[in-house]
């Protein structure tokens, strides 16, 4: 049978690559079941096409290429050297899109599947284990991608499409978010043990002005806050130590480098004493945040619902 290969439809040297893409790939499957029947009315009847159409598929396949694949004799087909070489590079490109396939099918499994989950450093001690304990009761093989960052970051993995849900304060307002309050954490003014508020269960923040304070790096939730409620305090705090996580500013405090506003820790650290703030209300609202529009796999779903679910209960006393 010939065939008469014009140069209309054949992609040029020039031509993007992406092009090339959006032309071939729809064939490369009929490609690799031609040549693995070597039969064009069997393929066809395997791969569910009209004999016609993948007739037509790979005649223009070929155009495109600008290369003979196929020697041919009535329906029966052979591979040609350059078929060969392109079958194998078709094989293995095919092989991983159903690698690729089977991973998303998996990852959106309702019983098995993955929920790509972020979250504050302060809560990965306590809180984070302990959702995930209690969500495994009824979902014990879900798995989950973690990853612990501070709130500006995730909010920006969130609209990249590499979390499903991220657990941040303060809780985002911004028109591609969703976000739901789920609890609030009282913060306390820790100083160290030989302070000379040391003594004290409680105190205004307006007492502690003139105190050097150890902080988180701005960009930080706990920062935006802390330096807030000092300006509600009628004072700016005067910085000397900036650092990226709650427990290596406790470190800070205890060796004297200065006091901080923080959350309660998991486990009490030596060295230093916690004082309750009275004033001005010192407490940061913790809630969970979502890509508006983003459409959840089963698993997300459930997990969610689960902690939307925690509302007013989602931290430790």
């Amino acid at each position: 049978m010939a065939h008469d290969y014009s140069s209309e439809g054949r992609l040029s040297p020039g031509s993007y690559e992406e092009d090339m893409r959006l032309l071939l790939a729809p064939r490369l499957a009929y490609f690799a079941g031609v040549a693995r029947h070597e039969h064009v009315t069997r393929a066809a009847q395997e791969l569910g096409v009209p004999q016609s159409t993948l007739s037509r598929a790979m005649v223009r396949l070929e155009q495109d290429l600008g290369v003979t694949l196929f020697t041919r004799k009535g329906r029966t087909v052979s591979l040609t050297p350059a078929g060969r070489d392109f079958l194998v590079s078709v094989e293995r490109a095919l092989a991983e899109v159903e690698r690729a396939a089977e991973a998303v099918r998996a990852d959106a499994d309702p019983s098995a599947g993955k929920v790509a989950f972020g979250f504050l450093h302060t809560m990965g001690s306590e809180t984070v284990p302990e959702l995930i304990r209690a969500f495994r009761v009824d979902h014990p093989r879900i798995r989950f991608t973690l990853v612990q960052n501070y709130g500006e970051a995730m909010i920006e993995r969130l609209r990249a499409g590499d979390l499903d849900l991220c657990l941040t304060s303060p809780v985002p307002d911004a028109p591609d978010l969703v976000a739901r309050r789920l609890d609030e954490q009282r913060l306390r003014l820790v100083v160290p043990d030989d302070h000379r508020l040391a003594t004290r269960k409680r105190i205004r923040l307006a007492e502690a002005a003139d105190e050097t304070f150890v902080t988180l790096e701005p960009g930080y939730g706990l920062r935006r806050i802390t330096d807030a409620l000092c300006a509600e305090a009628g004072f700016s705090p005067r910085v000397a130590f900036e650092g990226e996580e709650a427990e290596t500013l406790r470190g800070l405090v205890a060796a004297g480098l200065g006091v901080a506003l923080l959350p309660p820790p998991a486990v009490p650290r030596p060295g230093v004493v916690e004082l309750t703030v009275t004033a001005p209300r010192a407490v940061r609202e913790v809630g969970v945040a979502w890509l508006d529009g983003h459409v959840d796999t089963p698993p997300v779903a459930a997990f969610k619902k689960f902690l939307l679910s925690r509302r007013g209960n989602l931290l430790p006393d």
